[in-house]
């Protein structure tokens, strides 16, 4: 059995390393019928356990443990998770500094990168274009704090050697980030090719199409690792590697000043001598309150004595509405 890395999914379809380069794999139908979710099935950044036959795909039998796992709860009303990527060091949260500029979309990327484990560097993009850089620059940190910041211009090609601190030998990163920001430019110029086709924004929004249409694994001149990723507008968080609450430690301001708060079990809602309340920019605090009920909520889906504990609530609570209409 060999350890290889997945470098490309399409589907049901893998494209790992081995020794002897690049190859087609697919999943052993043991693998497959054991997975009880679709977090548990390989992807793009994992270390697999392979059987490499003379002809054919090679086979993955089993996905070795993560050290971190970047996660999305499916699009729609489906429960499943999304791996997005494993095993990933650095994330860049990339942000276009156009018209689609948005802080709230900013701190729910944020959230999610926590809770997988990595390290966030939010990326904002499109320096080249923004009219009061220092301005966008402190409303981020508001929101960022204690994080790395860097601006630059991927189309334009300034700012980029502020990354390379981040893209050490053995190192893998990830972008991710909205449509049309700019993530397949920036990944172009690392690469010094274009391996990623790019498209031109609409104007009177900025927003993009899809270019990015799958996960893939790049590796860089210096022995470094990208992983480049689709867009996404929806995006729904799910668990990762962390407990319920990991994906809100970007809001370490609003944890911080809670310990000043006249009670010790205060919700930041009505109780006199809200610390919080008193000092936070009330859509930050709408921000945090609703990532953390997200985060929570998500988490008991997956502890069957909470998901039973929520029905019980849920079958008080419409009793409780029939009795008011009678």
């Amino acid at each position: 059995m060999d350890v290889c890395r997945i470098v490309a999914q399409h589907r049901d379809q893998y494209r790992i390393t081995t020794p002897s380069g690049e190859r087609n794999a697919v999943l052993a139908g043991r693998l497959r019928h054991q997975v009880q979710r679709a977090l548990e099935l390989p992807a793009v950044g994992d270390f697999v356990d392979v059987r490499l036959p003379d002809d054919g795909p090679a086979v993955i039998e089993s996905v070795q443990p993560r050290r971190t796992v970047f996660v999305r709860r499916a699009a729609g009303d489906r429960p499943d998770d999304q791996v997005i990527a494993a095993n990933i060091d650095v994330v860049f949260v990339v942000v276009g500094l156009d018209h689609d500029f948005n802080l709230r979309r900013v701190e729910r990327y944020l959230a999610a990168v926590f809770d997988s484990g990595a390290t966030p560097v939010l990326v904002l993009n499109k320096s080249d274009v923004c009219e009061d850089l220092d301005a966008r620059l402190e409303d981020v940190r508001g929101v960022a704090i204690g994080l790395d910041v860097l601006a630059l211009s991927a189309l334009a090609g300034d700012g980029l050697d502020a990354l390379q601190p981040y893209l050490k030998e053995g190192v893998t990163a990830g972008f991710v980030g909205s449509s049309g920001v700019g993530k397949s430019t920036l990944l172009n110029r690392l690469l010094g090719r274009d391996v990623q086709t790019t498209h031109a924004v609409r104007a009177h929004d900025s927003r993009g199409r899809h270019t990015t249409t799958h996960r893939e694994l790049f590796a860089l001149a210096g022995g470094a690792f990208v992983i480049d990723t689709p867009g996404m507008r929806e995006f729904k968080l799910a668990p990762g590697l962390g407990d319920a609450d990991s994906g809100v430690e970007g809001f370490g301001d609003i944890e911080a000043l809670a310990a000043d708060c006249r009670f010790g079990d205060c919700t930041h809602v009505g109780e006199p001598g809200c610390a919080v309340r008193a000092q936070i920019d009330a859509d930050r605090l709408a921000s945090y309150r609703k990532l953390l009920r997200e985060l929570r909520y998500e988490a008991s889906r997956e502890d069957p004595a909470a998901a039973q504990e929520r029905k019980r609530q849920g079958r008080i609570g419409a009793k409780a509405l029939r009795r008011m209409k009678r």
